[in-house]
């Protein structure tokens, strides 16, 4: 697979979190589910960031 594809990919996944962790974040008491979806948005974007300036 292309690294393009690959970078696209990740960023779907990304903002997708992104989104996922601002919803939770207003509707769910429980705080720690936010921070893990919240981190692994983090966690696959910078795995992004690293493809970008490697490949």
């Amino acid at each position: 697979m292309d690294t393009y594809k690959i970078r696209t990919l990740l960023n779907i996944l990304f903002l997708i979190g992104a989104i996922a962790s601002i919803i939770i974040y207003f509707t769910v008491e429980d705080r720690h589910i936010f921070f893990y979806v919240c981190s692994g948005a983090i966690f696959v974007k910078m795995i992004e960031f690293i493809l970008r300036f490697l490949c």
